[in-house]
């Protein structure tokens, strides 16, 4: 984290866009940390959040982009070779792959708050040949919910950003996990309900 703070200081925002784009793509970066740290920097600057959120979502994207790319041309072989050095294990690569298969481009969306998951289901979808604007819809609502959540946690908390990084890494993801899979959910089944009503009243 060190490491990190001393690009922020020294490159502001080209190094958040960097390091975010590089976490994705699955250079060990501490991404969830950094986006906190850099939500309680909004507080009283030197950062600002609008910004600051663009710049986020800019770098989680380019992140999902090269991914994708490098999933459709290259596939498989390139996880089986370099995976281990990336931390992406044989156990996690399948776990992620029945996951993938299971949910498609909803592990996309919510792959971001799943540890292990976000670095893979971008090269998955890239493998599968995932259609574009399927896989850009599921990244960018993903990246959307991911960067509002934990840029807006760090503006909440200020100086208290630290607690905050412990809460999450301890038991504060699987919480913010389930809460988006409920309201998901619910926001699937009302959308089902207000297109069926729709259509009743249209019906002579």
């Amino acid at each position: 984290m060190q490491t990190v703070m001393w690009a922020l200081s020294n490159y502001g925002y080209i190094a958040l866009f960097m390091l975010l784009a590089l976490g994705i793509i699955g250079i060990p970066v501490p991404d969830e940390t950094l986006m906190v740290f850099v939500g309680s920097l909004t507080v009283n600057g030197p950062f600002q959040y609008a910004p600051a959120f663009a710049v986020c979502l800019a770098g989680s994207m380019t992140g999902m982009f090269i991914s994708y790319i490098v999933g459709r041309r290259v596939g498989k072989p390139l996880l089986d070779r370099y995976g281990k050095k990336l931390k992406l294990t044989p156990k996690r690569v399948e776990r992620t792959e029945r996951w993938f298969q299971k949910y498609g481009s909803w592990s996309i969306v919510f792959g971001y708050f799943v540890p292990g998951l976000r670095h893979l289901t971008c090269y998955l979808a890239g493998m599968s040949r995932m259609k574009w604007t399927t896989y850009l819809f599921a990244a960018g609502s993903g990246a959307l919910l991911w960067v509002a959540t934990f840029l807006t946690i760090g503006h909440i908390v200020g100086n208290h950003w630290r607690d905050a990084v412990r809460w999450l890494h301890s038991k504060g993801n699987p919480i913010l996990f389930g809460g988006l899979v409920v309201l998901a959910v619910g926001g699937t089944i009302t959308y089902f309900i207000i297109r069926y009503r729709m259509r009743t009243n249209k019906t002579p």
